[in-house]
This record gives structure tokens, C-alpha cells and sequence, in this order.
């Protein structure tokens, strides 16, 4: 059986993802170790090439809207799955942020974690907090790429980001230079934005003889208005008909589950007819149970969409 890595390198398409975020920090051991029984369960019976671990920051100066829901720090993921989540079975990617950082704090947290192989940085939510530590997301590839080049290194895309400034798939090769070797989507409700990024990808990496690396897009249920006014607050694009359509379902978690669904085909259909590869990562941003089955019952119809 191929690993992760491999999959990855060898650009393969219709690769699965799923993901979510550590308990808060705040949670009682006791109970830390029931949430973990039960992920642990479910992700027994998930068809996937890896799991997500995100590692979440206070973006609250990233915009001057009030946080739907307030800012609690939770387990840092690397913890959580040495301590919980270690007989998994499948690889593990852990999102490490840079902020707060500094380059010998970053440098000494990648030689303590060198083991766990698979990360993805992300940036800070603001050129302030770069200011205070004077720690970019460059520092952190220039970083990794002299001293830790053992590890497989992946990126953040935003596709939305791109129908805004038009640079996406510039950032994209930028990265893929700086040691990127897989991308992994904000989550996606505009198809079209996706599209966009796809094309320019495709045709950037053409004229310029790039290597495609691929990247996986994310797909989140969304079980009440709450959930989608938080989606909106994290910069997530959510397209006035669609909100509409949510707001006003007799079953918003259902409505959300067939759209992903139905973005996941449409990406799939476009991206093999460019041979551009890409993959789904799928993750519930809320914890309530009904979310996170949704989320399973995407991932299960995606895999049946891709024949696994």
C-alpha cells in the first residue's frame, strides 16, 4: 500500500482528506479521552489517505466584525495525537500556525515534532502580528527548506482570495518553490471561484512548464444559520443564492450536504478534463454530531463518486 507521501509526490488525483480541530484546551481530561474514543471510531471506518489536525489562531484582527463564536485556544494537534490519537492507523497532517513564532521557537518546535512528517504551515492573520515577531510564512519555507527538507511540506490556497486579487495561482507556484508539495483549500461554497483557480493553474503551469501538485478542496456541512454566519466570518464565500437557499431550507444541513456534493462533481468533471490533480479534504467546522455525521456522509459519497 502506497503511503501518503508517495501519493502526494506522485501527483495522484481523487485523493481523500479528513479533517477537524482538537478539542478546546479547556476540556476535562476525562472527557478529552471520550472525544478521542469516539474520533478514533469513526475514522476507523473512513475510506481516507490522511487525516487533518488543525491548529487554530485568533484571527479577531483579521477583520473588525464580531467572532460568531468566542475564541477558546484548543490542544495543540501535535499533542493531541501523540497522546490520543496515535493508534489511528492512517498518516497525519498537523497545520502548525506561525504566529506568535519566532525563528528559533519555529526551529525548535520542528525539531521536536520531526517524527510526525507531514505539516502544513500557515501564515498569520495579520502583517501586525509578522511585525512583532518579525517571523513570516517565507521565514518559516526558507526554515524548513535548510534545516528540516526531510519533512513533506504542504500550503494553504484560497481560492476565493484569487477572484479578489486574480495572483492565487501565482502564490501557488511561489509556494510550490519554496518546497510546497500539496495544497489544501479554505473551505469551498463558490464553485466558480474554484474554477477560476483551476484555469489560471492550469494554464500558468503550461506556458511556464510548471509541475502541477495537487491540491485538495475543502468541502463543511453547515447545519444552522449560525454555522453559515460563522463560514461568512471566517472569509469563507458564500454566494447570495446559496445563502438564500440555506437560510431558508426546511433542512439546512441536507441542503448543504447535496451542494457540497454537488461542487465536488464539478470540480472532479473540470480538473479531468485538464488532468489538473486534486483531491477533497472534508471536515465538519462544527462540533454538534449532526455536523460531523454530514460531514462522513460527504466524504462517503465523494468516494463513491470517485469509484474507491
Amino acid at each position: 500500500m502506497k503511503a501518503l507521501r508517495e501519493k502526494i509526490e506522485n501527483a495522484e488525483t481523487g485523493l481523500l482528506l479528513y479533517s477537524f480541530t482538537p478539542p478546546k484546551i479547556t476540556t476535562e481530561q476525562e472527557k478529552l479521552e471520550v472525544i478521542a474514543a469516539k474520533q478514533l471510531e469513526r475514522m476507523r471506518n473512513l475510506d481516507v489517505d490522511g487525516i487533518i489536525l488543525y491548529d487554530i489562531q485568533d484571527e479577531s484582527d483579521r477583520t473588525s466584525e464580531q467572532r460568531i463564536y468566542p475564541f477558546i485556544r484548543t490542544v495543540a494537534p501535535e499533542t493531541y495525537y501523540r497522546n490520543y490519537l496515535s493508534e489511528v492507523g492512517q498518516p497525519v497532517i498537523v497545520y502548525k500556525s506561525i504566529a506568535n513564532q519566532t525563528s528559533d521557537s519555529f526551529n525548535s518546535w520542528l525539531s521536536n515534532n520531526k517524527d510526525l512528517e507531514h505539516f502544513v504551515f500557515v501564515g498569520a492573520s495579520s502583517k501586525e502580528q509578522v511585525d512583532k515577531t518579525n517571523f513570516s510564512l517565507t521565514d518559516a519555507y526558507d526554515l524548513k527548506r535548510t534545516h528540516h527538507d526531510q519533512l513533506l511540506l504542504g500550503g494553504v490556497t484560497i481560492p476565493e482570495r484569487h477572484s479578489k486579487k486574480g495572483d492565487e495561482n501565482k502564490r501557488i507556484f511561489s509556494k510550490i518553490q519554496n518546497g510546497c508539495s500539496f495544497f489544501v483549500s479554505q473551505c469551498v461554497y463558490n464553485v466558480f471561484d474554484s474554477k477560476n483557480l483551476l484555469s489560471d493553474y492550469y494554464y500558468d503551469a503550461l506556458e511556464n512548464a510548471y509541475e502541477m501538485k495537487p491540491i485538495f478542496f475543502t468541502l463543511s456541512p453547515c447545519g444552522s444559520i449560525k454555522t453559515l454566519e460563522f463560514m461568512k466570518w471566517l472569509g469563507i464565500e458564500v454566494p447570495k443564492w446559496l445563502y438564500n437557499d440555506l437560510k431558508h431550507s426546511k433542512d439546512i444541513l441536507e441542503t448543504s450536504v447535496r451542494t457540497s456534493v454537488m461542487i465536488a462533481n464539478e470540480l472532479i468533471d473540470f480538473a479531468a478534463s485538464k488532468q489538473i490533480p486534486i483531491g477533497f479534504n472534508v471536515e465538519s467546522i462544527s462540533n454538534k454530531k449532526d455536523e460531523i455525521d454530514a460531514a462522513t456522509e460527504i466524504l462517503n459519497r465523494i468516494s463513491g463518486r470517485l469509484g474507491r
